[in-house]
């Protein structure tokens, strides 16, 4: 493993010789702006640095799902330096993260250079913070070029200044051991907006002190110190992507693509119903605000509801039909309202699941199965009329909204609903329940004759009719490929989410070693490896996005 643990929170990454050539990339987000870092070192050992800022309020035109202000800065944008005029090279020797990325490095002419990458809490910026200290006997005169960038956009806010730069000097002398400290910045507002007044250390203060908070929130305390240190990680990353819009704050996927807009599998169905549980009052708040979002396309008519609402809450994107988006909100609500204890929560998204619920009966077939347009992977792979995964979701909605029923003086409706929940899973069993390249477990869909990832959720639903089968289909090497479940069998494509799923689903059916032994082998890779330290939207698809829901979904596991 590239990486080790740090000695209280986070990881680090001692660089060695055989570290040399090696890149990754992290995200870090603010209630303004999203920091996407790709950093590491070259074959000689120098630092790398490159950064995609997003600022999810500031939307361009035409103002579509992918349509946030991004500006992306190279290591052009890191200032050179040198040293009585020689060109300073830095040396990396150790980088860590918690949160925060720190890297620290050293130059042949005796320079410790600290920097410490992160996004404002509050307001449009991405910041550094550098320390650069003198380790020499003697004095020295150290010169920073100086960086002054200002780009002009338009927008649906009018134009907008995209600005760069910092605040160290131009030429410094240090004496021996003495340490000058500046700030960069890359920031965006509107045309004549007041310019901030920032404070690098209130900032990074109010960074740690977020993180802090969720560090003391929800802790998991285990034998194993990877998994105990994977979810304090994964609670930030599944936290901290909410932004304020005009919508309200909004949690959002994030990872470069997809910011001030929710949908129904990573907002309704993933992340909302873990926030009760950490108490996260920001993303407590944004999840209401998702639910209420959707609260507008439930009409009469039963028309589907929209995939996703996009550009802060103004529009919407239905690209790939009907995709089950029904089931993950009545799923995701049902269960949000009853972790969240409220009983006015529970009220306020009761009639919001009750048409979910109806929108489902609605598309049972002559089978009995759900069925939808496409699955959450909108078509990426054939998901056939009616799909596994669609009617599963269902079947959890309905035991889910059985309880709530009761919770909010439904009681009468609890039998019925629980009745119907007995006849899905009958039809699941019925119209899905197949043998597959040999195992006695689920096809995906009608006509379906390859493994697929998704047949690991009955099981996160208690449906344990075929659970031997299924599980050892999941583990095989037909799917169980590298540490998690390729989404396909014979397919090198992988979403995380199929994977965390699986080993829920795995757990839930009573095979503790089994899924401990593989939610290890999962965590470590992703922890320690040589990309982390989050789970991953998809591979290669967007080349390992961190996207926020999938680490809500570990930290359900």
């Amino acid at each position: 493993m590239r990486w080790h643990l740090g000695e209280e929170t986070g990881i680090v990454w001692d660089i060695h010789l055989g570290d040399l050539a090696h890149q990754d990339h992290v995200e870090m987000s603010g209630k303004a702006v999203s920091l996407i870092v790709s950093y590491g070192v070259d074959s000689e050992g120098s630092i790398f640095l490159n950064r995609k800022v997003v600022w999810p309020a500031l939307r361009t035109i035409p103002n579509d799902t992918h349509a946030s202000l991004t500006e992306t800065f190279g290591q052009e944008f890191v200032p050179r330096m040198r040293v009585e005029g020689q060109l300073v090279q830095e040396k990396g020797f150790r980088i860590t993260f918690d949160g925060i990325l720190r890297i620290a490095s050293v130059s042949d002419q005796g320079l410790l250079i600290r920097r410490t990458v992160f996004p404002s809490r509050e307001i449009p910026y991405a910041l550094d913070h550098v320390q650069i200290q003198n380790m020499t006997e003697g004095s020295i005169r150290l010169e920073i070029d100086q960086i002054a960038f200002t780009k002009y956009r338009r927008g649906t806010k009018g134009i907008y200044v995209v600005e760069a730069g910092h605040d160290g000097p131009a030429c410094v002398i240090l004496e021996a051991g003495a340490t000058v400290s500046y700030k960069g910045w890359i920031c965006a507002s509107t045309l004549g907006a007041p310019k901030e007044t920032v404070d690098i250390m209130n900032e990074e203060a109010k960074r740690c002190e977020f993180l802090l908070a969720l560090g003391s929130s929800l802790r998991l305390e285990s034998p194993e110190p990877n998994l105990n240190r994977m979810f304090e990680l994964a609670k930030i990353r599944a936290a901290e992507s909410v932004f304020r819009t005009k919508g309200g704050l909004l949690h959002s996927p994030g990872g470069g693509s997809y910011y001030a807009a929710v949908w129904a599998n990573d907002q309704a169905e993933y992340a909302g119903p873990f926030f009760p549980f950490l108490g996260e009052q920001d993303a407590m708040e944004a999840s209401l605000n998702a639910y209420r979002l959707y609260m507008p396309f439930m009409g009469p008519d039963f028309h589907p509801i929209p995939s996703s609402i996009i550009a802060e809450g103004v529009d919407i994107w239905e690209g790939a039909g009907d995709r089950g988006d029904a089931a993950m909100y009545a799923y995701g609500a049902a269960r949000f309202a009853l972790a969240s204890g409220s009983l006015q929560i529970a009220e306020q998204l009761w009639p919001a699941i009750e048409w979910c619920l109806a929108f489902c009966r609605r598309k049972r077939t002559q089978d009995g199965v759900v069925a939808s347009d496409s699955d959450e992977l909108e078509n990426r792979f054939p998901s056939g009329d009616a799909n596994l995964f669609t009617s599963s979701l269902a079947y959890g909605a309905l035991l889910s909204s059985a309880h709530l029923a009761r919770a909010v003086g439904r009681a009468e409706l609890a039998p019925r609903i629980e009745e119907e929940a007995a006849e899905l899973r009958q039809a699941i069993e019925s119209h899905f329940g197949a043998t597959v390249e040999g195992y006695e477990t689920y096809r995906y869909y009608e006509g379906n004759d390859i493994l697929r990832s998704w047949i690991c959720v009955p099981l996160t639903m208690d449906i344990l009719d075929r659970k031997e089968q299924t599980i050892a289909a999941l583990l095989s090497s037909r799917l169980w490929v590298n540490g998690g479940l390729v989404t396909q069998a014979g397919e090198t494509t992988f979403w995380d989410r199929s994977t965390l799923y699986a080993l829920r689903g795995i757990l839930y059916a009573g095979e503790t070693e089994l899924g401990i032994t593989h939610l290890l082998e999962y965590s470590r890779n992703r922890l320690l490896g040589d990309h982390v330290p989050y789970a991953v939207e998809a591979f290669p698809e967007g080349n390992g996005r961190h996207l926020s829901a999938e680490s809500a979904r570990y930290t359900h596991e």
